[in-house]
């Protein structure tokens, strides 16, 4: 039975993972301003510092590194304020040569950076921010490494945010954002302003990238929260129409696949690499099984009084509603491992503890569900 599990959810797994696709973020400013370091902090991995990616189009300087759901494009050998008119040129080519392509092969969205104490935005920063959003990029304006002490940005940055708003630049939100995105060991100032730029991204892209946007950043659960509460309705209305005839314990089987698929989904928004979810998944519950009557009776097990259901059918409301406490109490875990926090026994995953973590947030929910039932 747990090969059968296993295997079933690698392939949901794969699914999702190809419906979720890839986000392109173009990051561009100058050589210094700190764009390397915001991705970074953004996506918690060295994304912009390891290797080069592919060109995006044929000797092109304009480059893709791709890790998994995020793609950043950057520039290699080339320098704005140099060589502005050979990017220009790149770039047109290049967007207009993702139009006709899938949508995880386009552009989305372009990040363009400024050090926020340079006290100066220059003209040809302008005429490049300007030719972003003519070729149809939204642009995210950021200040990189702004100092701030008593929640008050250094006075030098907020008078170059206001030369910049006076210029009525065609810019994300009217207005450029704040950032100092690694903590300064020596200073100590604290980062700030990420969680902004990537609510601001999010905002503008696509709708079609957003769920892989979400799964690539590291800075904010709640969008991550939001993201699966999305897949866990979505699992819920579908089990509700499955069962909207209802189903016999030899047909419960057929709600399976749905809550594997939602599992699948909320462990790839939280970046959940498929072996340690997998293994999360089969610690986490053993309802998902093969056989139809071994599938409902887990499921139900949990239901206090549900004896008159096990006994007959399953419907509409208790298959709803049993996949809301499911998804609910998998979402769980699956924060708990982003934040590498569930529990180690020996230097490896305490399976019986992710276990007794998933059944208690199910138990917590099940009063809602025997209510339910109750009033059918």
């Amino acid at each position: 039975m747990t090969q059968w599990f296993t295997e079933s959810f690698r392939a949901e797994y794969a699914k999702q993972e190809a419906e979720l696709g890839r986000v392109n973020i173009a990051v561009f400013g100058k050589t210094g301003v700190g764009k390397s370091t915001l991705v970074n902090a953004i996506f918690g991995e060295p994304v912009a510092a390891t290797g080069i990616g592919a060109p995006v189009t044929n000797g092109s300087h304009l480059y893709l590194d791709k890790r998994g759901s995020l793609g950043v494009i950057d520039t290699r050998g080339l320098e704005l304020g140099r060589d502005d008119d050979q990017i220009i040129k790149e770039l047109t080519k290049a967007v207009k040569e993702s139009r006709g392509k899938p949508i995880e092969e386009q552009i989305h969205v372009a990040w363009y950076c400024v050090r926020g104490m340079d006290r100066r935005f220059e003209d040809f920063e302008e005429r490049f921010v300007r030719t972003l959003a003519a070729l149809g990029l939204p642009v995210v304006l950021v200040l990189t490494q702004v100092p701030m002490r008593e929640g008050q940005y250094h006075p030098d940055a907020v008078e170059l945010a206001r030369q910049l708003s006076a210029r009525d630049l065609p810019i994300v939100d009217g207005h450029p954002f704040m950032t100092y995105a690694m903590r300064d060991q020596f200073t100590g100032q604290p980062p700030y302003g990420l969680v902004e730029v990537l609510g601001a991204t999010f905002r503008v892209a696509p709708e079609a990238v957003q769920a892989a946007l979400v799964a690539a950043q590291e800075v904010d659960l709640q969008l991550k929260a939001s993201q699966s509460n999305k897949a866990v309705a979505a699992a819920v209305t579908a089990a509700a129409a499955a069962a909207a005839v209802p189903i016999p314990f030899s047909s419960a089987a057929m709600l399976v696949p749905i809550q594997l698929s939602m599992m699948a989904r909320i462990a790839q928004l939280h970046g959940l690499g498929l072996d340690k979810s997998a293994l999360l998944a089969i610690a986490s519950t053993s309802v998902a099984t093969s056989a139809g009557r071994a599938a409902a009776a887990g499921l139900l097990k949990f239901v206090p009084g549900a004896g008159s259901v096990v006994g007959g059918v399953i419907n509409a409301s208790v298959a709803s509603s049993l996949t809301l406490a499911m998804g609910q109490a998998w979402l769980v875990v699956c924060q708990r491992a982003f934040n590498k926090t569930l529990p180690v026994l020996d230097g490896k995953l305490d399976t019986a503890a992710v276990t007794r973590l998933f059944e208690s947030e199910m138990a917590k929910r099940m009063p809602k569900i025997r209510h339910r039932d109750k009033d059918a």
